[in-house]
């Protein structure tokens, strides 16, 4: 049996080392062609170290880069722009034995394709990258993950600007009570990249009071209380309107909700400035963060209106969400 243990081990050092001999011959390619964001994983991945590591070592060459910030990086949710970042990609450089300008050089090439001030568009991935957040965040606020509330309807308007930025988003919300005592309702915002969680303004518009407001500046994620007049019993139904000023971000190109459960009706609508009406909106679903997309259908902008929108009668778990084309 002990003979058995020991080969089964050495045959999984085996295959680890053939997983990065792999990983190494694909980073030559991948450094030389990109993108980026794939040329930076497969060079973590090479050199096997986790991202706390990888963190750790640019806090020693004198750079503060989160976690979560690497994550995006290397999964394409957000690109290095800023001074700071771009010090973290030179010292990425160093930290995984690479060529110098490298990556610096398939990150200027990625900003010449795709214009140099625009940031990366928000994605589904990143959303889900953003859960441990989440979770840290709703413990703060000492808020069960659903809350002690099922969601029965959910109406969610989304107003893009004529910069095509997010400027913010309306929520009628109808939840039903499966315990005793519920008294509030936490709701949480996941800002654009490069957005300013601090200036993120909570607005409780009906039937609700604003409690207290937590945030993540790394990713823009952002949770308020709604605080009810009256304590629910189980089985019993709230309606309440709150809404969500932002506006700090750059470009937006889509917008998503998550569901956990099944259950309820979702409907979205997004309506943009008349100065900045996109080319082509469709809807899209997601069955998890892994999962292709799937479900495309083409929305007609509505010329008067200047929206589109979508109805899911009963929500599935996974995501649904609107994108749409500048051009």
């Amino acid at each position: 049996m002990r003979h058995a243990t020991e080969h089964a081990d050495v045959a999984a050092v085996t295959d680890a080392a053939a997983v990065t001999d792999v990983a190494t011959a694909q980073l030559g390619a991948v450094l030389r062609g990109g993108p980026f964001h794939v040329a930076l994983r497969a060079a973590i991945a090479a050199r096997g170290l986790p991202l706390q590591r990888v963190q750790h070592h640019l806090t020693r060459h004198g750079v503060k880069v989160g976690v979560t910030s690497l994550s995006y990086w290397q999964q394409g949710a957000r690109r290095p722009q800023r001074p700071e970042s771009l010090r973290a990609v030179r010292a990425l450089e160093e930290i995984l034995q690479l060529p110098d300008e490298s990556l610096i050089r398939l990150l200027a090439r990625a900003d010449e394709q795709s214009g140099a001030d625009r940031p990366a568009g928000r994605s589904y991935r990143s959303v889900v990258e953003a859960t441990g957040v989440l979770e840290q965040l709703l413990a703060e606020l000492g808020a069960p993950p659903d809350g002690g509330t099922h969601t029965v309807g959910h109406h969610e308007r989304v107003r893009i600007g004529a910069r095509r930025e997010l400027i913010g988003r309306e929520s009628q919300q109808i939840v039903r009570a499966h315990r005793d005592g519920v008294d509030r309702y936490v709701a949480v915002h996941h800002g654009d990249p490069g957005c300013a969680p601090e200036r993120i303004a909570v607005r409780a518009l009906e039937n609700c009071r604003r409690g207290r407001v937590r945030w993540d500046q790394d990713t823009g994620v952002l949770v308020a209380e709604l605080l009810f007049d009256t304590r629910l019993r189980s089985g019993d139904t709230h309606l309440f309107r709150y809404g969500f000023d932002d506006g700090t971000a750059g470009v937006c190109t889509e917008y998503v909700r998550g569901f956990r459960s099944t259950g309820g009706q979702y409907a979205l609508q997004v309506r943009f400035d008349e100065r900045a009406l996109p080319l082509h909106c469709h809807r899209f679903s997601q069955h998890s963060a892994a999962a292709p997309r799937g479900g495309r259908q083409n929305l007609a902008l509505s010329d008067l209106h200047r929206s589109v929108h979508l109805v899911e009668p009963r929500v599935r778990t996974g995501v649904v969400g609107i994108g749409w084309d500048w051009g």
